[in-house]
């Protein structure tokens, strides 16, 4: 062994590290993804395009007396032009020349005005029926609607002109007010006659 004197005089030669011993850090870990949050009200949101849910259509039965009456109904509709010009001709003719008028005028112009009422009755009976058994039906309602409307305005215009038609015999002021309100009646049953066509009544 190295004599002690020897040994010391090495150590004080020798720079002693004073520097601070700091132990290495753990790897700090990778950054994460941050989470994507979506809004509840989206998820459920029954407006968005791709949740709506379109209720399937539901079918409507309508009965074999629903069709009966529209057939009637029809069929009594399709007199209503010629039974209409033919009741006008007959009411021009006594308008012009009262007692003097053609015979046919004369003695038609009653039975066809009868024949007006019989029809309007016809047709608003199978027409109300068969509107209320189509009540749930949405396809073609309001045309439905509107048609029946002015035909009921129809029927109150001809039983206003029926009333007026004694007195009309004997006073040409009742017998103007007699052909208007025929003439307005005849006018809202063709618009409630043709709002039922194409191509006004689409479905």
């Amino acid at each position: 062994m190295l004599p002690l004197a020897v040994t010391a005089l090495l150590l004080a030669a020798s720079p002693i590290d004073t520097t601070p011993r700091v132990a290495p850090r753990a790897p700090e870990p990778a950054p994460t993804a941050a989470p994507v949050v979506i809004p509840l009200s989206i998820v459920v949101d029954s407006t968005h395009p791709d949740t709506v849910h379109r209720k399937r259509p539901r079918a409507i039965e309508y009965s074999d007396w629903y069709a009966r009456r529209l057939t009637l109904h029809r069929w009594a509709s399709y007199t209503m032009l010629p039974l209409f010009a033919a009741e006008y001709a007959a009411g021009s003719q006594l308008m012009a020349k009262g007692r003097d008028a053609p015979r046919w005028a004369i003695k038609s112009h009653g039975p066809m005005a009868t024949g007006v009422a019989t029809l309007f009755t016809i047709n608003t009976v199978t027409g109300l029926w068969n509107l209320w058994d189509s009540r749930s039906d949405p396809a073609g309602r309001g045309p439905r609607i509107a048609h029946s409307l002015l035909m009921l305005a129809g029927d109150a215009g001809f039983t206003a002109a029926g009333m007026l038609a004694t007195p009309a015999q004997n006073s040409g002021s009742i017998r103007q007010l007699h052909k208007n309100i025929a003439l307005g009646s005849m006018g809202a049953s063709l618009l409630g006659y043709l709002i039922m066509l194409p191509p006004f009544r689409r479905n």
